[in-house]
């Protein structure tokens, strides 16, 4: 019985001084030398060459192989869509940035461009956002406030508006220009990785908090009202203060706009996200309101009538690119930078969503430069900072959109909008683009649903939420920022020096590792910072792609489909024509399907076996040697009635007739991952996500993954956050990884080599 069978090591006792003379440590290494490091980077050819310039400028990889047939009217819908979405929004955002609505449209135009020809994501739609305009809004205001233009006008002192709006586009623009640099120094250096160091919980608060200023921000349009302007550490409370005392002088007409416009805003987001199955794309709201708004006020006089604030001059056509104004990047080094870090944040949180979903990747430094090249390019043609939108980009993809070639059909329509109807919309009422800035919010605010999760699972990142939300709300976004990632920097650390646990690498050559079975252990601690790194080292160690394998599954899968169908139908029109004698021949043929789609897994064995660790790691690294340091009683005798064991190092595999094929994959390729989380001391939300997110891929490339190891406490907190499921049951999970071995081993009917060791990589 192999349940109550009992498994005995022998093996002599062994201090550290022997274990290092048998396991020879410390004189097997396969890693260049610095010399030749460096001599490598110097190398230089053609082919070296043109995998640079495809790599800097990824349009020349893709665009070329673009199928034209497949994607172009999928690209072409979602384009007109967005640009329905950029328009009102443009419009709505650029008085956030303390910049008439204009100046939004062109931040929606040329950007969008830039990142066509130098970004890596498909989906994503650059340009303007709420949280990047009210970073930018609050530092135009601060080095431009009203009360440097006051002048004598007929009617008293008033404020020069003309001289006040060409002052803050300087600013704005000078700012983009700055944080662009920022971006672009950051991506050569390949600083892309920093954005592990902002965690989710830290993001959402932060943007929620950010929603929240925005909306103050959005209330003197609602009202009606002129509040005092206010910057600095506690501004949004003074700012809550004086339209509270400004409350009574409320403009009714102005309020009634803003109560119809929300109200109708909600009601059709409510009806379009209800029936968003049956859409086919959704409703477009926004600019339905602003043609109707901007109509009723030009017809109906409600500007000269009630007194209603409009948009104002629109001017036609495209400005001239100017220099931004370098003597304004010493005043703008610690703003640019926080924009540059939460721009780029929020872009590679959406690329990566989005990838993810649909099967590909996107580089962070890449990222980095693309971004940072949309912001430069963009403020020499008077745009202010841009990041990815949620919104929009939710809208990309579900209306079809397959490339960035959706942006460039967005960017055409919006093209002919600022040159011909741009002037259209200067009668449009600021409470309308106020309602739309609300109700837009409304998915950042749904973010507080984080609370109850955290608190349930990780009261860690629950604090970092909640202290990244106060200290956005209560000291502005630029401080708020710098506190927010210094106490989560400061948790990480404590959490760090509490639990750390400093194991060495194994470095021994005599080890090797058993057929189809890799095993896996991190030195450090998996959390937020280190989670994206820690798969890519599974995928490098184990020589398997992970991406690849899903894509060629579901390719597999979809050509399966297809000719299933195909067959089908052949089957059921040939049964319609022929007598009784010929429907065994259509049987025979989805029999044939049926043999076909029986050995779809062993395709995805054939695949695995095509990226193992032999042929990426050709040196020899991580093919491993017997570890001498264990050795087995030769009075044991262990048998299958399958298979056994002969040949070099004491280790061969005779296979009978009928195994040949199943004992090829053992041989070649990987039937299960182990994962040692020995020296995992705590998980978070991001670790129990990412384990999530392997075992899914994994278990749907037929490989199986299982965890070894983990301390009492990593257990408690994995049941804590809901890891464990019918998918993800607790037989997953063992006390050692020998325990772990052992079951494979059973499983796959192989009880050979047990006693020889394995090597952890």
């Amino acid at each position: 019985d192999m349940d109550k069978k009992e498994y005995v090591v022998h093996r002599e006792v062994l201090d550290d001084e022997r274990l290092d003379e048998v396991a020879q440590k410390g004189t097997w290494s396969t890693q260049l030398t610095i010399a030749e490091r460096v001599k490598e980077s110097f190398r230089c050819s053609v082919s070296r060459l043109k995998l640079m310039v495809l790599s800097w400028v990824p349009v020349l990889s893709w665009l070329p192989h673009y199928p034209v047939k497949e994607n172009i009217m999928g690209d072409l819908i979602s384009g007109c869509s967005v640009a329905i979405m950029h328009l009102p929004q443009g419009l709505a955002y650029a008085p956030l940035a303390g910049l008439r609505p204009v100046f939004g449209l062109y931040t929606s135009f040329y950007p969008v461009l830039i990142y066509f020809i130098f970004g890596t994501s498909r989906h994503i739609s650059i340009g303007t956002f709420a949280v990047v305009s009210m970073m930018v809004g609050s530092v135009v205001e601060r080095l431009a406030p009203d009360a440097n233009f006051i002048g004598n006008g007929t009617n008293g002192t008033n404020v020069n508006t003309d001289a006040r709006d060409a002052y803050r586009v300087q600013i704005a623009s000078s700012l983009a220009v700055l944080t662009g640099i920022f971006q672009i120094l950051l991506g050569v250096v390949k600083f892309g990785f920093v954005v592990n160091y902002l965690s989710e919980p830290l993001v959402r608060a932060y943007t929620t908090g950010s929603a929240f200023l925005v909306c103050v921000s959005q209330l003197k349009y609602i009202f009606g009202i002129t509040p005092s302007q206010f910057s600095g550490p506690l501004s949004v409370i003074y700012t809550l203060v004086d339209i509270c005392q400004l409350l009574p002088k409320t403009k009714v007409p102005e309020l009634l706009v803003s109560v119809v416009a929300l109200t109708i805003l909600i009601a059709i987001k409510g009806i379009s996200a209800y029936y968003r199955q049956k859409l086919p794309l959704p409703i477009p709201i926004e600019l339905f309101l602003i043609v109707a708004a901007t109509l009723a006020t030009h017809f109906g006089g409600l500007n000269s009538k009630y007194d209603i604030g409009v948009v104002g001059q629109i001017p036609s056509g495209l400005e001239a690119p100017s220099a931004p104004d370098a003597t304004l990047f010493t005043q703008l080094i610690g703003d640019a930078f926080a924009v540059a870090v939460v721009s780029y944040t929020i872009s590679i949180s959406l690329a990566k969503t989005f990838a993810l979903k649909h099967g590909y990747k996107v580089e962070n430094n890449q990222e980095l430069l693309a971004l940072g090249l949309s912001n430069t390019v963009g403020g020499f043609f008077q745009c202010y900072s841009v990041t990815a939108s949620l919104s929009r980009t939710l809208v990309q993809e579900s209306t079809g959109g397959k490339t960035q070639v959706a942006g460039i059909f967005s960017s055409i329509i919006l093209l002919i909008a600022i040159l011909q109807i741009g002037s259209f919309f200067e009668d449009l009422p600021m409470a309308i683009l106020a309602a739309i800035v609300v109700v837009n919010l409304k998915g950042m605010f749904m973010q507080f649903v984080d609370l109850p999760m955290l608190w349930r699972t990780n009261k860690v990142d629950l604090l970092v939420w909640l202290v990244t939300f106060i200290s956005t709300i209560l000291l502005n976004l630029d401080l708020g920022l710098a506190v927010s990632v210094g106490f989560a920097i400061i948790t990480l650390i404590l959490r760090i020096q509490r639990f750390w646990v400093l194991l060495h690498p194994d470095v021994s050559p005599q080890a090797k590792e058993i057929p189809g079975i890799k095993i896996f252990r991190s030195s450090a601690s998996i959390n937020y910072t280190n989670a994206e790194m820690y798969v890519d080292a599974l995928q490098e160690k184990s020589g398997i792609d992970f991406g690849k394998l899903l894509s060629a599954h579901k390719k597999q899968e979809a050509e399966l489909k297809q000719k299933q169908d195909i067959e089908k139908n052949e089957a059921e029109k040939e049964a319609k024509n022929q007598v009784f004698g010929q429907v065994s021949s259509g049987i025979f043929t989805l029999n044939e399907i049926t043999e076909e789609k029986r050995g779809l897994t062993r395709q995805i064995r054939d695949i695995v076996s095509d990226f193992s660790l032999t042929e990426r790691f050709p040196s020899g690294l991580g093919t491993g040697r017997v570890n001498w340091a264990f050795q087995h009683d030769p009075t044991i005798s262990i048998s299958d009635s399958d298979m056994g064991c002969h040949g070099d190092d004491g280790i061969n595999q005779t296979l009978s007739d009928g195994d040949e094929e199943q004992g090829r994959v053992f041989r070649q390729g990987t039937h299960s991952i182990i994962l040692d989380m020995s020296t995992t001391s705590f998980v978070d939300t991001v670790t129990v996500n990412t384990l999530k997110n392997i075992f899914s891929d994994l278990e749907q490339i037929n490989l199986d993954i299982y965890l070894a190891g983990c301390q009492v406490c990593v257990v408690k907190q994995l049941e804590t956050a809901g890891f464990f499921s019918e998918f993800i049951p607790k037989s997953k999970l063992f006390v050692t990884v020998h325990d772990a071995v052992l079951h494979v081993r059973k499983k796959h009917s192989r009880t050979d080599l047990l006693s020889v060791s394995y090597e952890h990589f």
